[in-house]
Parts: structure tokens; sequence; C-alpha cells
């Protein structure tokens, strides 16, 4: 029995640290380069993405509407130069944007308030970044729609850069108009402090017939890794990849492979389409009460992925005007704010199947930061609350190692005694620990059922982008990344020798070489993990030692 208690914890342990490095491989690493701050984007790439309305079909990447033609569409590429003349620039307090006036099509979005290294506090992170031919383009198609095959309308503006500056608003205004008599404004409204923007478009029809057009929105993005992450030496990847709700879920994910397999289209009301990365993303949103058609795929012979959606046709009579459009969110995961834009969006803060028990903890964690304003004493805090509350758990698991512990005389006498006959030895071994009150798998299932609440602790620390560049003390300054000096790892390492002290020895000389050599194996995987992650880790095994002392000692006192 002790033999099954010890290879239990084993297996348990062993499990979690392969869901860890699974984990991690989907969500953590990367490589820095801030070698060149890309701008323009020599080719604009827009797809074909079919809905089920009349319209005439063309052969270039601007979406369609056209029934039941999905197999007859043909990729072109359309190459453009494009000039600095093509562009504006728009800056609020938490946004610099960059609009491409040949289409409207946002091409560069940098984010001020989170500086690509600590290091360099002026260079802000680019997540829409023309290196990866990310873009964020919109239009109007249909039957009267001015984004046409090999055709994107040019548009005009009034100023070449817009600042926010001290104010609430910003509106940002498009020019174009046609020879027939159709005049559209292409609107952005920025607000401060806010990483949402609305997109939309004024048709004015003054032109002698009725117009039919359709909107539609996408985000264009090679599947190469984002250029400026944090990455460290184990060379592992996170989830870059698009997102969306279906009729089903409201979180779908789709990595480039999925795609590149297969294409996804859904007609859904309301919703979102997004591009996830660590850490941030960007997404389209329509109006909640619209119905939409939402398609993902990979251009052909390109390492190209558009995800996008169209509406349905609106008609819009001669002398009268119509407004349509769609939000666009250019972000960190922020998933209280993303929460309040669509339902859905916030579980682009990927906290795995263990989402309902994470989602406790990070309020927890942030309530505690609001106190204290500092992550690292939010995560050591955090760490004693939730080991607090699962006391009555360990409590139960000390208690049984304690017994054990208390046999192990007794233990290596019958073994003595009965020598090989392992028979013999497990009855005497069963009268014994009937005897005593001692359950051999007492101290194994608690630390089990305390494995889930770790694994969401880990995706908690993992997926908050508020611990991106968070300082603890001295020579931690970022809580996301690993430390440098490893000296946390190190701590953790031999805290958890400590641990292995405290409990019984395996009575097999193979189980106790093995576990001898976890607190070294752990220690290895540790030196690569953000260092907040491993502040927990450390502050639980010296809770852990702390509660397994105290409970041995109540023990020994009652004997």
């Amino acid at each position: 029995m002790m033999d099954i208690q010890r290879i239990i914890i084993l297996f348990g342990l062993a499990v979690t640290a392969y869901l860890l490095v699974l984990a991690w491989n989907e969500d953590y690493s990367g490589k820095i380069d801030l070698s060149e701050q890309g701008f323009l984007s020599q080719t604009t790439d827009y797809p074909n993405v079919l809905d089920d309305m009349p319209q005439a079909l063309t052969s270039n990447d601007v979406p369609d509407v056209v029934p039941q033609l999905d197999s007859q569409v043909v990729q072109v590429e359309t190459f453009r130069k494009p000039t600095k003349n093509h562009y504006v620039v728009v800056r609020t307090d938490v946004l610099d944007i960059t609009i491409d006036l040949l289409g409207g099509d946002i091409v560069r979005v940098a984010l001020p308030a989170y500086p690509a290294m600590l290091d360099t506090p002026d260079i802000p992170f680019l997540l829409v970044d023309p290196r990866n031919s990310y873009s964020a383009q919109s239009g109007l198609i249909g039957p009267d729609g001015i984004d046409k095959s090999g055709d994107r309308p040019l548009f005009t503006s009034q100023f070449k850069r817009y600042d926010l500056d001290d104010g609430e608003l910003l509106n940002v205004d498009l020019f174009y108009r046609s020879e027939s008599g159709v005049n559209i404004t292409k609107q952005f409204v920025f607000r401060k402090g806010d990483y949402l923007v609305d997109v939309s478009y004024l048709v004015e029809n003054q032109s002698q017939s009725e117009l039919q057009i359709a909107f539609f929105s996408q985000i264009k993005r090679d599947g190469q890794d984002p250029h400026d992450i944090n990455g460290n030496s184990m060379g592992l990847k996170p989830f870059v990849g698009a997102a969306t709700r279906s009729n089903d879920e409201l979180y779908k994910k789709l990595s480039f492979d999925d795609i590149t397999d297969e294409a996804y289209k859904a007609k859904i009301v309301g919703g979102y389409i997004a591009m996830v990365q660590h850490y941030f993303v960007s997404a389209w949103i329509p109006d909640s009460e619209e119905n939409v058609t939402y398609r993902v795929r990979k251009l052909a012979n390109q390492d190209i992925y558009l995800l996008g959606f169209t509406s349905a046709l609106v008609n819009i009579p001669v002398n009268t005007s119509r407004q349509i459009g769609a939000q666009y969110y250019a972000g960190p995961k922020d998933q209280y704010r993303l929460e309040q834009i669509a339902e859905g969006l916030n579980l682009t803060v990927d906290y795995g199947f263990l989402w309902w028990l994470a989602q406790p903890l990070f309020y927890l964690l942030t309530l505690i930061h609001g106190y204290f304003n500092n992550w690292g004493v939010a995560i050591i805090l955090l760490t004693i609350i939730v080991k607090t509350l699962l006391f009555p758990l360990s409590a139960a698991s000390f208690k049984s190692m304690a017994k054990m512990r208390k046999l192990q005389p007794e233990m290596t006498r019958l073994k003595e005694r009965y020598g090989d006959d392992k028979q013999k030895f497990s009855q005497a071994m069963m009268e014994l620990y009937k005897k005593e009150g001692a359950n051999p798998l007492g101290g194994c299932f608690p630390i089990l059922l305390q494995m889930p609440v770790f694994l969401a602790l880990y995706w908690t620390l993992m997926e908050s982008v508020e611990l991106r560049q968070a300082p603890f003390m001295l020579w931690i300054e970022d809580l996301s990344v690993m430390d440098p000096y490893f000296v946390l790892p190190i701590l953790m390492g031999i805290s958890m020798y400590l641990t292995q002290m405290l409990q019984p020895e395996p009575p097999d000389p193979m189980q106790a070489k093995v576990f001898k050599m976890m607190p070294i194996m752990f220690t290895f995987f540790f030196l690569w993990f953000p260092s907040g992650l491993v502040l927990y880790w450390l502050v639980n095994n010296i809770l852990s030692i702390m509660q397994q002392w105290f409970v041995t000692r109540q023990i020994e006192k009652g004997s």
C-alpha cells in the first residue's frame, strides 16, 4: 500500500509537470527583434469572403457576396506601391495608429502604454505589425460597393496627423466622392484611454438609382511568430491564431494549421473575430444584433491568413443616406474590458479548461494588488490565502504522512522479519495500519485534489497582461519572464527538498531515488518559468513546510 501511495503521488506530480510543459509551449516564449519597426506594407491582399447574396464574381482578395461559388474563386495577388502621402497617423494616449488612405485600412498599431522592452521604454509594443503583413481592413462591397476587383478607393483627409491631446473624443474622417454622385465618409472614432475604435461608413446617395452595398471587415496576417515578444532559451512558442464565437461556443480557437487544413465559415448574430497572441489581441466586432457571415481562411500558395465577416446587403434609396460599420479593438487582453465589448471576447484571455477556477483567482489577485500596488506581493498574499483555504485538505494529507513517518521503524522491522515473502509482509503491514489507524492513501488524494488549483494559478499568472513587465523587488524587474540569476528556482528546489525530508521515505530503494531526483528535475524545469510562477511555487512550498511541521508536532504531542 505504501508503494501504491508513492506511485500515485509520483504520477500526479509527473502529470502536473507534463501539463505545465504543454501549457508553457502553447502560451509562452518567443524572441525579441527590434531591429526594424516596419511602417509600410508593400502588398495589399483582400479575400473572396463569400456570402449568399447576388453579385458578380470578381477574382481578387476583396470579399464578394456570391451564392454557391466558393469552389470557383481564383486568388490573385494585387501588388501596389504605396507612398508616404497615402498614410494618416493617429495618436491617442494609448494608441499610435497608421491608416492607409488607399482603402482606409489600419496598417500599423503601436501601444505606447506597453513598451516593447523594459530597457527601451520609449519604443512601444507593435501589435499590428507590417513585418507580419498584419493589418485591419474594412470596406464596402456588393453591387454598388466601392471596393472593386483590383481597385480600392483612394480616400482623402483634411490632415496627415491627428492627435487626441487633452480631448476625450477624436474623429478622423476620410472622404471619397464618386463620379455618379455617391459621397462616402469613412469615420474612425477614438476615445481617451480606450483601445476600442468605431469604424463606420456614412453613404450619401445623390446618384440616379438605388444603391445596394454591404460592409466587410477582416484581419490579415501571416503565420509567423510576432516579432516583439519576450523570450527564453527554451525556444517554446506562444499560441498565435484566430478566435471567434460560434453558435455552439463562446470561444473557438483556430490555429494556423486548422485554417490551412479547412476554411471556417459560420453565420451568427453578433459575435467577434479576433487574432490572438500572448497578452494582446486585435478583433473586429459587429453590432450585437446584426446577422453576419464569418469566414477564416488561408490564401492559396501564400503564407497569409484572412479572418473577418461580411454584413447583409442594405438598400439606400436616392437622396437618402445610411451609416454602417463595426468596432475594432487592438490592445491588451483586459478581460473585464473585453467582456463589455462582446460576449465571449474576454475568453481570449485563455485560462484553458480551468477557466472557471482561474477567473476568481485573477479577481482576488487584482483585488489584493489594488491595496499593495505590487504584483509580487499580490502573488505572495494570494498564495497564503489559497493555502489557508486548502488547509483542511493539506492537514489530512500531512496527518497521514506524519503517521506513516511514525510507523517507519516498525515497517523496517517487518521488512527484516519477513524478508522476501511479500505476501506475509503485506498482511503484517495491513494489520499494523489497522491497529494504528493509519491510511497509506490518506496523504495522496488531498494532494491530487490541490493540483487543479495550481494549474489554474499557472494559467492565471501566465495569461495576465497585468504581470507583463511588472517589477517585484531587487533584481526581479519583470514577473512575466524568468529570473535572470536563477535565484528563485534554486530556492524553490531547496524548499522542495526540505518538503520531502518531512515525508516518510519510500521502502522501495528505487522509489526513494526517484523521489530524491524530483527537486532537481523541478528546479531544472523552473529555471525558464516566469519568476511570478516560481515565486508562487516557492511560497507554496514554504507554507507547506510550516504546515507539515505544525501538524507533525501536534501528532507527536498527542502520542
